[in-house]
């Protein structure tokens, strides 16, 4: 029997996923969790054999949960659930310990056939996001240049930036300089938006 834990914040979405995997003779669902942070005392409650996790839920999405279990309970293994279909996020889940990616509009037979590959040692990845991976290469922004871009999201000055990321406004000014050219971008904004369409925020 398998055993899984669901994190999923929308209680629709998540009722639906327990009872497609309830219709499974071998699969089990242990656990249910609508919040990233409460994954990983669910499954040393639960001990599930594989957490299904959602990538962007309150309080920490899948790939924090995802690297937070790697840890806590090396046993249970990760598969990211997500509608977002891009990219930087496979290669981040996969740097945080997940064996899966799959996506929400996938066929129903294709999860529960995922996860007893995951059982059996398998990397379960959608295959068209996989192709994409490649096409787009690895995140060109360093850590630093992900931190301003995500601060510039919301629209914050040069100053408000700084200030976020205790940095002078020169700092700030260069590390958006530099990941708009290597985005091909006109202005920050541009940058922040492509940076974040491909899931390299």
């Amino acid at each position: 029997m398998i055993r899984v834990l669901l994190a999923e914040d929308q209680a629709m979405v998540r009722g639906a996923l327990a009872a497609l995997l309830s219709r499974e003779t071998d699969i089990e669902v242990v656990a249910e969790v609508a919040r990233g942070d409460t994954v990983v005392e669910a499954a040393l409650t639960s001990r599930p054999d594989v957490a299904l996790l959602d990538i962007e839920m309150p309080g920490g999405g899948g790939l924090e949960a995802s690297h937070a279990l790697r840890t806590a309970l090396p046993s249970c293994r990760a598969v990211i659930l997500t509608t977002f279909g891009r990219s930087g996020y496979l290669r981040r889940a996969m740097e945080s310990g997940a064996v899966g990616f799959l996506l929400k509009d996938a066929p129903a037979s294709e999860l529960a056939s995922a996860l007893r590959r995951v059982m059996h040692g398998e990397r379960v990845v959608d295959p068209e996001l996989a192709l994409l991976a490649l096409s787009e290469g690895n995140n060109p922004l360093t850590h630093r240049e992900r931190e301003v871009l995500v601060a510039a999201l919301p629209g914050l000055s040069h100053a408000e930036i700084a200030t976020r990321l205790a940095l002078s406004e020169g700092t700030v000014r260069n590390h958006l300089s530099a990941a708009m050219q290597k985005l091909g971008a006109h202005n920050r904004m541009e940058a922040a938006r492509l940076a974040e369409q491909k899931g390299w925020l």
